[in-house]
């Protein structure tokens, strides 16, 4: 961490450590000087509630899941990082660069509109910009795994529709997802897909829809301009 030197009275320091930070600073805000304590408890826990065969098992059904998804996935979106005889570690690597080069569609349109299906999205453009790194993990059951790849399948049905020149991007529900409720409870509804295809685009939401609460920001912008949605402090006056 970087400050000028009138801020370096309020970095944190440590009491029992010396050179942890400024001789005058705020004081310790965590008993473990350099970071959380409870980092080491927890991984002993794990470890050792596994034990050595459970880890060893945790390890292949993890290589498994993500071979899976993978094998499955790869006639839809290509694999990057495969290894011998086509195989992936613990994780895949779907790389949508040339998805995007072709038709437009971000991995952020993939990202969001896999909320539409009820799914966090992936870890985006890590460790290569432009891709999503699945990791399954060993906790993962086969109907989860299969229900996933429904999605990421149904998502390329809409990307081939942009390709193929049926809908353009910026019209698509790619662009626009994810689609809260307030997005869909309107009067006209000026879209070219329908609120079933934003809402529902597969059969099994019916019985269990996940609505966001937030549509479709600018990140970038976010990033760059923090500001506080939380009320004002003169508003506890009142």
């Amino acid at each position: 961490m970087a400050v000028r030197d009138h801020l370096s009275p309020f970095l944190p320091n440590h009491p029992l450590v010396d050179g942890a930070g400024p001789a005058t600073g705020t004081g310790a805000i965590a008993s473990a000087p350099w970071g959380s304590a409870g980092v080491l408890p927890i991984s002993w826990a794990y470890v050792t509630l596994m034990g050595a065969e459970g880890l060893l098992e945790a390890t292949r059904v993890a290589i498994l899941n993500a071979n899976y998804l993978a094998t499955r996935l790869a006639p839809h979106y290509p694999v990057l990082y495969t290894g011998q005889n086509d195989t992936v570690a613990h994780e895949c690597i779907l790389d949508l660069r040339p998805i995007t080069a072709e038709t437009g569609v971000t991995v952020d349109d993939v990202a969001k509109r896999l909320i539409d299906y009820g799914f966090h999205a992936p870890t985006m453009s890590f460790p290569v910009a432009g891709t999503l790194m699945i990791e399954a993990t060993e906790s993962e059951a086969k109907a989860e795994l299969d229900r996933f790849v429904d999605a990421m399948v149904a998502i390329r049905a809409e990307i081939t529709a942009i390709a193929e020149g049926r809908v353009a991007h910026d019209e698509s529900a790619l662009h626009h997802a994810p689609h809260t409720a307030e997005d869909l409870l309107v009067t006209a509804w000026d879209r070219p897909y329908s609120r079933e295809e934003a809402a529902y685009p597969a059969p099994a939401l019916r019985a269990a829809k996940y609505f966001p609460p937030v549509s479709r920001i600018d990140g970038a912008y976010g990033d760059r301009n923090v500001f506080c949605s939380c009320p004002p402090l003169v508003a506890d006056l009142d």
